[in-house]
């Protein structure tokens, strides 16, 4: 079985392998979605694959909606020609659920893959965005893209301040082109739109706004367009730039479903990497939620059909902190540091180590729930102990610590500055409470090292301010006894990766000492564990 249009014809194939296939007609809506585009959507990675396109898919079955999404690749063009095109835009979806059961379904409900690179597809999205149609733009580009000036996109972005929204054929940085496509949007009439960032960070559609109103004040400031422009993009009756909390565990496709899927007959699963790993077919777990404010000018789908929690701006940023900043992303990082120390590949895998069961649960329950307000519609205790009893622990999902680990500077202000903050704000608590916290932060210190608790050297994952953080670090190796606090006070003191300044905190010196007990020899890492989590 290959997978495009026309071999999805022989359904009896399909069917024999338990693969669901779309009931609906796919060239009606891909012939409809080019007359009157809705749903514009960046970010061409598996999440997006595997639950807001299945979303729109489910839409589309139930007769709720007769338009696809338009799908539109920023960083890498190729992974079009490799991935998508050869496939018709088409995905197979896997879910591996905790009690051992598969479930696979064609997902057919994107319309058309464009890159942002290529000057035809470009000059496509600006007639996209001039249309009246279009209701949505959503996103899932990862938390770095919205930070303009870290390492090499600071050089883009300023280029790209100085070059206008024409530039040299177009701009070359990613949140620029989107401004010079809402610009299409203005000069077209000042067409209504919701922007809507699905990118797990706190303040999501806060943090798109902010980077997209940098460019159009520049522009502006330049003379490249008028001040009419940015009256635009601030006004929520026009653009509007919904929070949301969108949440489903989905690693890069897995050796082992790939061969599950061969022994059945289904024949494109060659992974593609450039980036991030990419295939035809997406695994994923079964959990999944999307919170979303409902601000849309220009109207929108019907997602609370689908499952998808519409509410009012106070209650997605409550949802949101829930689990970015206490209930799940915390625990992933924890774990993630500490399973590339410990050599672990599987997350699950993790979730037998009782020192790092608990690990999670104080973090979880003890130390990040005295922090959070209960949102209403998803009750924290309830959605925390499914993370730790029902997601992590899932034999099934092929996630890795590898993969959480990615990008993990870019993260460490929101899943623990945000925490440490609401606890310099409460007066009936005390950071000098706090033990897992600061564990984990010393023990992403001595994950920056690169050499396991056996002392053995790593890769360590990718992360924008790696060359600094080692830089800084530098002359550190397992075995040394210290003191550390030299070369460790800059870091610590640093509010662009905590947050907050540690030692201003009442922590620095905390993570200092327990720094010390992880970086002591062979085996500190699992003994330092054991002991804060037994203590």
């Amino acid at each position: 079985m290959r997978l495009n249009d026309n071999e999805l014809k022989n359904r009896a194939a399909w069917e024999k392998a338990n693969i669901l296939l779309p009931r609906f007609n796919r060239q009606a809506m891909i012939t409809e979605t080019e007359k009157t585009p809705k749903w514009v959507h960046f970010g061409a990675g598996n999440i997006f694959r595997i639950f807001p396109a299945a979303l729109q898919q489910d839409l589309l079955e139930q007769g709720l909606e007769k338009t696809g999404i338009i799908m539109v690749a920023g960083r890498d063009g190729e992974i079009l020609e490799k991935v998508f095109k050869p496939c018709d835009n088409l995905t197979l979806a896997v879910i591996l659920k905790a009690d051992g059961t598969i479930q696979k379904r064609v997902i057919a409900s994107i319309a058309d893959s464009l890159w942002m690179g290529n000057e035809k597809d470009f000059d496509k999205l600006k007639n996209i965005f001039r249309s009246p149609s279009l209701q949505m733009a959503s996103f899932t580009i990862t938390e770095k893209a919205y930070n303009l000036f870290a390492g090499e996109a600071k050089v883009l972005t300023e280029a790209d301040f100085a070059a206008g929204p024409a530039g040299k054929d177009r701009p070359s940085s990613y949140l620029a082109k989107i401004t010079a496509l809402l610009l299409e949007r203005h000069n077209a009439g000042n067409l209504p739109l919701a922007m809507v960032s699905m990118d797990n960070c706190s303040h999501n559609g806060d943090k798109l706004f902010a980077a997209i109103e940098l460019f159009a004040q520049n522009w502006v400031d330049r003379g490249f367009t008028g001040k009419a422009f940015l009256d635009y993009i601030r006004d929520q009756s026009k653009v509007s730039f919904p929070l949301t909390m969108i949440d489903k565990i989905t690693p890069g496709p897995d050796k082992g479903v790939k061969e599950l899927l061969e022994k059945e007959g289904f024949t494109d699963t060659e992974i593609y990497q450039k980036t991030t790993p990419t295939a035809p077919f997406v695994n994923a777990e079964e959990p999944q939620y999307l919170v979303i404010e409902d601000n849309f000018p220009a109207g929108r789908p019907p997602l609370e059909k689908t499952g998808v929690l519409f509410t009012e701006r106070d209650t997605v940023d409550k949802v949101e902190k829930m689990k970015v900043s206490t209930c799940l992303n915390p625990l992933h990082t924890a774990l993630a540091v500490f399973g590339c120390l410990l050599g672990y590949t599987r997350i699950s895998d993790e979730m037998k180590n009782p020192d790092l069961v608990k690990l999670v649960e104080i973090l979880g329950l003890k130390e990040g729930l005295p922090v959070v307000v209960d949102p209403g519609i998803i009750r924290p205790e309830n959605f925390i102990n499914e993370v730790i009893n029902v997601r992590f622990p899932n034999p099934f999902m092929p996630d890795t610590p590898q993969r959480i680990a990615t990008d993990t500077s870019q993260k460490i202000p929101i899943r623990y500055g945000e925490t440490i903050k609401a606890y310099l704000a409460d007066n009936n608590l005390n950071t000098a409470g706090l033990k897992i916290i600061p564990l984990v932060l010393a023990g992403w210190l001595r994950y920056l090292t690169g050499i396991n608790d056996e002392g053995k050297p790593f890769t360590i994952s990718p992360d924008p301010r790696l060359a600094d953080l080692q830089a800084m670090l530098n002359g550190i190796k397992p075995g040394d006894k210290g003191p550390f606090g030299e070369k460790l006070k800059p870091v610590l003191s640093d509010k662009t990766i905590f947050a907050v300044n540690l030692y201003e905190a009442g922590l620095g010196e905390k993570v200092e000492e327990i720094f010390s007990e992880l970086i002591a020899g062979t085996g500190a890492v699992a003994n330092t564990i054991r002991k804060y989590t037994n203590s």
